[in-house]
């Protein structure tokens, strides 16, 4: 057991996830690396210090989610940030050129094994891996569950004619849509509990999500969800929002 705050990050072995990490272990908390490969997580985990530890963790995989809430309860009882950070762009394969992945990312085009491979992870894990967790929130004096948006996903911005990035409105955006609409479910049935929940948009950070084409850093992109992670009593719940402040649903 520990004084200190515990957070889990999915998919926290690269990207926005793995920046997230390292801020909140410079803040002082426990970080729990989740990741689908525990050798990358333990590679990562031992890179962060001694306050990280690596959870293997599938987003996809009931037993996976099980066994990884399992040990956080054995371990340290309680957990007080979840960060759904996990994610796909697409469900595209090894020697797939550019354009058979943007394919896959039409709704019009993509084959359903498609589309549902994108939503596992994006909106399935998000509800599967929260809904695990939650016993293990409500343990904490202040829980906090924050996840990974984007205004990409915002349904008001891609109704505008005049948004210039509407047409890659497709598979990923629309998961993240729905990732959107399973946060504020959840905020609105825990809203008379110490448990907030809040989406934060990290902007167009360079990851291996876009291949890097993001201008922002994984740094910047991982600020407002720390912000959210570690909110006081005070704080919002059932909010979308990037640094800049509310963006639209």
């Amino acid at each position: 057991m520990t004084d200190q705050r515990i957070a889990l990050v999915t998919g926290a072995n690269k990207g926005i996830g793995l920046a997230i990490a390292q801020g909140l272990a410079k803040q002082g908390l426990t970080v729990l690396v989740g990741s689908r490969n525990l050798e990358n997580g333990t590679a990562v985990a031992k890179s962060i210090g001694a306050a990280a530890h690596a959870v293997q963790l599938d987003v996809t995989d009931a037993a996976s989610i099980a066994a990884a809430a399992e040990r956080i309860r054995a371990e340290f009882g309680r957990l007080d940030i979840l960060i759904n950070n996990a994610g796909v762009s697409h469900a595209g394969r090894p020697g797939m050129t550019f354009p058979e992945i943007m394919k896959t990312n039409s709704l019009a085009t993509a084959d359903i094994d498609d589309v549902r491979a994108v939503w596992d992870t994006n909106v399935f894990g998000l509800i599967a891996v929260t809904q695990a967790m939650l016993p293990l929130l409500s343990q904490s004096p202040a829980g906090r569950i924050v996840t990974i948006g984007s205004s990409g996903g915002s349904m008001g911005e891609n109704s505008k004619p005049d948004n210039a990035h509407r047409t890659m409105y497709g598979n990923y955006s629309s998961s993240k849509t729905a990732a959107h609409a399973a946060t504020l479910a959840f905020a609105l049935t825990l809203e008379a509990t110490n448990i907030k929940v809040n989406i934060a948009c990290p902007g167009h950070t360079g990851t291996a999500l876009n291949n890097f084409s993001g201008a922002r850093t994984p740094e910047q992109g991982a600020r407002r969800a720390i912000e959210l992670a570690l909110i006081g009593a005070e704080g919002p719940t059932g909010t979308f929002s990037d640094e800049n402040g509310p963006v639209a649903w």
